[in-house]
């Protein structure tokens, strides 16, 4: 399969991280015979910087020509910490999800067998945990009219959703769930919101295009609730954009590192693929960000184009990896000199050579060893 893909490495670590997925994406396509073709813009501050716009033309031509995007992080200390400032990095990332109709962010949360223990959450209570998180991403509250009183005293945002746009995602919901446990919950504040009122009412009302999953209902408060006493309980979780934002990464918590979530944005025609993590300035330069958050987003793109076995190759190498505890720092307190790019090596190098990839090569790959 031939593959044209954006790569929008961004700001902070994102050019690191997505340096080690585009790695594993090409020793995929020597392995299986595909053709991948990378190329580069800019997003975010470095697009201010360089253009002074978030989101630059030519970047926005380049995802609508290419068949996916592979997306970094965006951020940056000087704009985040200056409130007033009229140009952001995030506004090129939701001008982006808007232009390209990427309403629904699809998360998936799992709690790795090797590293129950890295998790702040006892390990009986995350042991088993497989949840997808479907995220309504295009409106809502981030997407709705916004207002400043002249003295600069009160302000407004408006939060709004129609039909089309819970119907669209909630299909995509109820068909994963098909797949997977059979059961979705939806998550919104009924008791208090009109939108999530009109949530509520038109996935019930959906419901019975779909017998065979069971459907129910968490006001936003319980479910956060709920992710930390019972994680366990949930299979597909289906919420509004801001909701979402805030449960995925709550969710982050269970795997034991931020660095480990990977996420699609998909639409009726583009997607993109991207960790959910930000830009972490103070690691950036430093060679110790989790790669493998980008990484796996790799593989969630492999499986959008329907490239499951090598999807799967990945995360056999992400799998052994942290078995063999060739991670980084958050992760990790054996080893002290395991840099992002020498996972992103580990994960490529496993791909080339999964059966020769043990504990030796660990020794040989961590420098600790002169075994040949």
């Amino acid at each position: 399969m031939k593959l044209n893909i954006a790569v929008l490495p961004g700001d902070g670590i994102g050019p690191e991280v997505t340096a080690q997925a585009i790695k594993v994406l090409k020793a995929i396509a020597l392995e299986f015979d595909h053709m991948f073709l990378f190329k580069e813009a800019s997003v975010g501050a470095i697009a201010i910087d360089q253009e002074n716009d978030p989101l630059p033309d030519t970047t926005l031509k380049l995802c609508k020509t290419s068949d996916a995007i592979l997306f970094g992080a965006i951020g940056d200390p000087k704009y985040d910490n200056n409130p007033s400032a009229k140009v952001r990095p995030e506004q090129g990332l939701l001008k982006l999800r808007k232009e390209l109709g990427l309403f629904a962010n699809i998360r998936p949360v799992k709690a790795y067998e090797t590293l129950l223990e890295k998790s702040p959450l006892k390990k009986e209570i995350i042991q088993g945990t497989d949840i997808s998180i479907y995220r309504e991403l295009t409106g809502g509250i981030y997407f709705g009219e916004k207002k400043l009183s002249e003295d600069g005293n009160t302000a407004s945002d408006l939060c709004e959703y129609s039909r089309e746009e819970i119907e669209r995602i909630a299909h995509l919901a109820f068909k994963a769930a098909q797949n997977r446990k059979k059961k979705v919950t939806l998550v919104d504040k009924a008791n208090v919101l009109e939108t999530s009122r009109l949530w509520r009412k038109v996935v019930t009302e959906m419901a019975p295009n779909y017998p065979d999953v069971a459907l129910d209902f968490l006001f936003v408060d319980n479910a956060a609730m709920q992710m930390i006493l019972n994680p366990k309980q949930f299979d597909v979780i289906l919420t509004e954009n801001l909701f979402g934002d805030v449960i995925s990464d709550e969710a982050s918590v269970i795997s034991g590192s931020i660095g480990l979530l990977a996420s699609a944005s998909v639409g009726n025609k583009y997607a993109m693929f991207e960790p959910i993590h930000g830009s972490y300035p103070q690691a950036t330069g430093k060679g110790i960000a989790n790669p493998i958050a980008s990484i796996l987003s790799a593989a969630m793109l492999l499986e959008h184009f329907g490239l499951l076995e090598e999807a799967e190759l990945i995360k056999e190498g992400v799998n052994k990896s942290l078995k063999l505890n060739v991670t980084t720092p958050d992760l990790n307190v054996t080893y002290d000199n395991v840099s992002t790019n020498k996972v992103g090596d580990f994960i490529a190098d496993f791909i080339s050579n999964p059966k020769d990839s043990n504990l030796n090569f660990t020794n040989i790959h961590l420098g600790q060893s002169t075994i040949i």
